[in-house]
C-alpha cells in the first residue's frame, strides 16, 4: 500500500515547467478587446480551512490538471482534440463576459533566470468564434 500513498518520482519521464493557459477576447474586426489574461490564476493566499477543504473537494483544480495535460499534448503535437477541450472550457467560463465575438488562447511557460522570471510562449491558438452552443 505504501507505493500507492507515496508514488515514485520515476513515474515522470522528466520534470519540466508546466504550461499555463492565457486567453484574450476579440471583437468583430479581429481586434483584441482584452490583454492576455491567465486562465484560472492560482490564489496568492489560502487559509488552513481552504487548504483542508481542497484536499477533499476541488473540482476546478481537477479540471485544471486535465487542461494542463491537454496543454502538454498540444506541445507534443497532438493539437486537435486537446485544443478543442481547452477552448470549450474557456468559452464556458467567459460566456458571461459580453461584447466579444472570438477568443484565442496561448500556452506560456514560466522559468527563473537569476532573479528574473521569464515567460516564453509555446503555442498560440487560432481565433475561435463565439457560438456553437457555448459562449
Amino acid at each position: 500500500m505504501l507505493p500507492a500513498l507515496v508514488p515514485s518520482w520515476r513515474f515522470f519521464d522528466m520534470i519540466a515547467p508546466s504550461p499555463r493557459i492565457e486567453y484574450r477576447l476579440f471583437d468583430t474586426g479581429e481586434t483584441p478587446i482584452t490583454d492576455w489574461q491567465e486562465y484560472r490564476p492560482r490564489p496568492r493566499y489560502l487559509s488552513i480551512f481552504a487548504m483542508a477543504k481542497r484536499m477533499v473537494w476541488n473540482p476546478n483544480w481537477n479540471e485544471m490538471l486535465y487542461l494542463v495535460s491537454c496543454s502538454e499534448r498540444i506541445m507534443a503535437g497532438e493539437q486537435d482534440h486537446s485544443a478543442r477541450q481547452i477552448q470549450y472550457c474557456l468559452r464556458r467560463d467567459v460566456k458571461h463576459q459580453g461584447g466579444y465575438d472570438a477568443l484565442q488562447f496561448r500556452l506560456v511557460f514560466l522559468h527563473r533566470e537569476g532573479e528574473e522570471i521569464r515567460k516564453d510562449v509555446g503555442y498560440i491558438s487560432p481565433l475561435y468564434p463565439r457560438g456553437n452552443g457555448v459562449g
